[in-house]
Formats: structure tokens, sequence, C-alpha cells
């Protein structure tokens, strides 16, 4: 067995690991479980985010869109009787439906345009949400049938989905990496016109890839929104849900297998620690951390231990 499937065994047999065992040890522990959770759904964005950012080189700021999208599309059908399971699925068909036509005109920008296009389509859904009242809730918002059981019950459900979830979503992107689609969309990100030059075909794999990005965000908006059991279009459409995935995969390492997955995991621990000790001064006192860590680690944590171990 090669490197590469013993990798994807080891995420598989840790991530299941994780989500049968994790809910009965946590047991008990709710802001633990609501770490756990929100490490899990940062996970899955940060995983998403890297198959276009990191494999592709398009900075998206699309990530968010495709969370509020899943949220509320998976609120709305449940409110109307659907099974929470079709309800995940149908959040990421509507991410799919949206992101392919969007990222087949959005990804013929290039650099600081594409980020402004696609970080567009947030307030564009925002204003959209708040505008549909009869559907949406407007900014009232909306609340999520069946999220008003025990909170425990809850809490170790949700905690359970979004670890598999995040498990999926990282295999999911080791398989891309790994294969034709990954192989085309490095030679994308090396040198696009080079590799249209070969006869890669660059705009139709960078949809590929923006589309397959968009269906994991958009399930983890569903899952949030069950999770937190009331959504609003302020909450699941701020601009955060894109950029703190983007901080996570830069800290852990961009277009790395491992990357999300370590900078996730710094990301929420920094977090936590700035909003424990340092609570009225959080933002600045983690924008300070964050920055201090990318200067140190330009590469990311885990390209740059790689490539110092390697140095002579």
């Amino acid at each position: 067995m090669n490197s590469r499937v013993l990798l994807a065994i080891a995420i598989a047999v840790i991530g299941a690991a994780a989500c049968a065992g994790l809910p009965l040890i946590l047991a008990g522990e709710p802001y633990l479980m609501r770490l756990v959770t929100m490490f899990s759904l940062l996970l899955v964005l940060a995983a998403s985010w890297n198959i276009v950012g990191g494999f592709t080189g398009y900075p998206s700021f699309a990530t968010g869109a495709f969370f509020g999208l899943g949220a509320y599309a998976a609120a709305i059908l449940q409110a109307r009787g659907l099974d929470w399971r079709l309800a995940l699925i149908v959040a990421g068909i509507a991410g799919a439906v949206l992101a392919a036509p969007v990222g087949y005109g959005v990804l013929r920008l290039r650099g600081h345009y594409f980020a402004v296009a696609s970080l567009m389509l947030g307030a564009i859904l925002r204003e959209l949400t708040t505008g549909w009242s009869d559907l949406t809730g407007g900014g009232m918002g909306l609340t999520v049938a069946g999220a008003g059981g025990d909170p425990e019950r809850l809490a170790a459900f949700s905690l359970r989905i979004s670890l598999a979830l995040a498990v999926l979503t990282v295999l999911l992107g080791a398989a891309i990496k790994w294969s034709r689609l990954g192989f085309g969309l490095d030679c994308i990100r090396m040198n696009e016109t080079a590799a249209a030059g070969i006869g890669v075909d660059a705009q139709k794999l960078k949809t590929y890839a923006f589309t397959l990005s968009s269906v994991t965000s958009a399930i983890a908006g569903g899952v949030y929104a069950g999770w937190i059991g009331y959504i609003d279009p302020t909450d699941v459409y701020d601009v955060m849900w894109s950029v703190k995935p983007i901080v996570a995969v830069l800290l852990g390492g961009v277009g790395t297998i491992l990357g999300p997955i370590i900078g996730a995991a710094l990301f929420v621990a920094l977090e936590e620690i700035v909003w424990r000790n340092v609570l009225s001064f959080s933002s600045g006192g983690l924008g300070v951390l964050i920055v201090l860590l990318l200067l140190v680690l330009p590469a990311g944590v885990l390209p740059s231990l790689v490539s110092r171990k390697r140095r002579p």
C-alpha cells in the first residue's frame, strides 16, 4: 500500500472513531461539545475552500454564501416536513445548482477581480433572503423544525453529523488532489495560460472544483441550522464564514490534505484562548496572533515543518 492509501485509511479510521466515541466521551460537557462541533464545521468549510483556493489558486470568498444558502434550504425544507437527511442532500444540490453557472461566469476573472466578484455573491443572497420574507422569514429569521428537543441529544447528534461531514470533506479533497482533476487544477494554479496550451480545459475544471466546494459548504450550513435551531441572514451570511476558512487553511498549509485539519484546530484554539482571556479585545488580539503566526510560518504550519525537516 502506498502512502496516499495509508493516509486516506488513517483519516477514515480516526474519523470514524471520533464520530462514534466523542459524543459519548463529551456527554455532559456542553462547552467541549460546542467547541468540537465548531471545529468540525470550520474544518468542512476550510477543506471546501482548499479545493478552490488551494488546489486551483483562486481566492474565493463565496464559501459563506453557499453556507448560508444551505442553512436556509435545509431549514425551509424541514419546516415543510422533509426528513433532515433529505433536507441536507437537497441543500447540497442547491449549492451545486447555484455554483455551476455562477462559477462558470466568475471564474473567467482572476486575482482580486475574482475575489471581489465571489464576495458579492454572499451580499446578493443575503439581500434576496431578507426580502423574500414569505419564504425565509426575512430579517426576523427562521426557526428550524425539530430543533427544540432535548439539548444534550441535539448537541451529541450535531457533533456526530458535523464530524462525519468533516471526514468526508477531507477525503473528498484527497480524492480530488490525487486524481486527474487534481493534476489539472495543479497545472492551472502554476500557470493557467500554459495549462491551456497543453490541452487542459481550465474553465471546465475550475467550474468542477468550485461546484464540488459549494456542495460541502452548503451541507455544512444545513447542519449548522439544525444545531443552532434559529437562523437569520446576518448570521449565516456573515462574511466571517468566508474569512475564517481562508485563515485556517493559511495557518495549516494551502493546497495540502492535512492543512485544513491543522489550521482549523489552531484557529479554534486561538479564538477560544483570546475569547476567554482577552474578551474585550478578542478580534484585535486574535488578529495579532494570526498575523504573527503567519509571519513565522508563512507557508502554513505543515509545509513549514516539512521544509525545515528537509533542510540539511
